[in-house]
């Protein structure tokens, strides 16, 4: 599992040509804060990123466990995974919305992207996207960017910018991350590969983090893996069905709050990460407009979750929202720390989730 863990991990070496050519672009915009290499220690302060991604975290929240494969009848995953690369690479500092003199008057969701640093992520599909997004004459908004990747395309000449098979390429990731194992499953007519979880302890860190932001307790997290994967008779399934959970302190509206997983294996120091609390909102964002937000709490009381749903697209609305909404009391200060180098991460985030929120209006 470790060897699998570095071998991800290794990115090629730096394109140096490119990323001076952008530097230097980026240098002659004014206002633009410009991340040369005397500045290269910050670079490398942001880039200690989770071990898992953004796509890896919604998709393992997608992910039946036993059975090792996401619902048929979602179809909204693929669209929204290309949302997640558009966040993870504007939390790594590859991309950011384009600054112009009608910056003020122009809705965040109507500007453009452009590619501010070429140097590889480590991720094979994150430096896809990211050649996709720079090798492409015309510059275009998120949305744009979120229907070519996935496919959602009538013209022709623009099906070269789609990335395929992303899920599969996903979870074969994950397989050598040591999180899913994989499996040959007969279904009728032919044969598929399925990816059962083979480390439970990633889907489980997940899922406390997605608790964490619903205001939801830990506790409750532990009914929905621990019948499946300590093999619980069928007569104590019976206890996590009716898993009813209160209103409690803060309900729907208390603040965002980070709280450390208890000895962690793949969120180590998360609370150093400057990006932690937006990642989680990006998280939440990614799973309701998913469909997968729900898959975790299916033990619980109907209630009880649609109070969670209820908090997950009032997070969408605070933080899908340029510049976020201050007045809400669902805002904490922790999460917006006002500094240039951060705004331009901030503003595309909040692009990605305006779109994830017009999603119905979309597909």
């Amino acid at each position: 599992m470790t060897e699998g863990l570095s071998r991800r991990r290794v990115g090629t070496p730096r394109d140096t040509t490119d990323e001076t050519d952008t530097l230097q672009s980026l240098s002659s915009t004014p206002g633009t804060p410009v991340f040369n290499r005397t500045h290269s220690a910050e670079e490398i302060k942001t880039d200690k990123q989770p071990l898992l991604t953004l796509m890896e975290e919604t998709l393992l929240l997608g992910l039946k466990d036993q059975e090792g494969y996401l619902s048929f009848w979602n179809d909204s995953l693929s669209y929204v995974l290309r949302g997640c690369m558009l966040m993870e690479l504007a939390f790594r500092r590859r991309i950011r919305i384009t600054k112009d003199a009608f910056t003020g008057m122009t809705n965040i969701s109507e500007r453009p992207i452009e590619v501010i640093s070429t140097r590889p992520t480590g991720e094979v599909l994150l430096d896809e996207a990211l050649r996709v997004i720079k090798g492409s004459e015309t510059r275009r908004t998120v949305a744009s960017w979120m229907d070519l990747l996935s496919g959602e395309t009538w013209n022709i000449a623009k099906a070269g910018y789609q990335l395929k098979q992303v899920r599969e390429r996903l979870a074969k990731g994950l397989v050598d991350k040591g999180i899913l194992r994989t499996e040959k499953r007969n279904f009728l007519f032919f044969d598929m590969a399925t990816h059962p979880v083979q480390d439970p302890r990633a889907k489980d860190e997940v899922i406390t983090r997605v608790f964490d932001t619903l205001n939801l307790p830990r506790t409750a997290a532990t009914p929905t893996r621990g019948a499946s994967r300590i093999g619980s008779s069928p007569g104590s399934m019976t206890d996590f069905t009716r898993y009813t959970i209160g209103q409690g302190i803060g309900g729907q509206t208390g603040k965002l709050k980070l709280a450390p997983i208890t000895n962690p294996r793949f969120y180590k120091g998360e609370e150093h990460n400057r990006f932690a609390l937006l990642r989680r909102v990006s998280l939440i964002a990614a799973a309701c407009a998913g469909s997968v937000l729900e898959n975790p709490m299916i033990h619980m009381d109907m209630e009880t979750r649609d109070r969670a749903v209820t908090r997950a697209e009032d997070l969408m609305d605070v933080y899908g929202h340029w510049p976020f909404k201050r007045d809400s009391p669902l805002f904490t200060t922790e999460i917006d720390s006002g500094e240039p180098g951060d705004l331009m991460v901030e503003e595309l985030i909040a692009s990605v989730i305006y779109v994830l929120r017009k999603m119905d209006k979309l597909i």
